[in-house]
């Protein structure tokens, strides 16, 4: 399954990349990617929406699902 969440206050690859590595630390996730042009990172697998927010706000970046 693929989730897209919002996220906001990326400004350079280095966000993108904590955030993809925040998100592939949520147990079920297979595979997170990252977008600041479009505020969105779209994650694989089976991790549900309210850990995916919780791993990207500890990472530093607003979230919603």
């Amino acid at each position: 399954m693929t989730r897209t969440i919002t996220v906001e206050g990326m400004s350079c690859g280095g966000c993108e990349s904590a955030v993809e590595e925040a998100l592939s630390d949520v147990a079920g996730v297979t595979g997170a990617t990252a977008d600041r042009e479009t505020d969105t990172a779209s994650v694989e697998g089976e991790a549900d929406a309210a850990s995916l927010v919780a791993a990207v706000e500890e990472a530093g970046y607003d979230a919603s699902a």
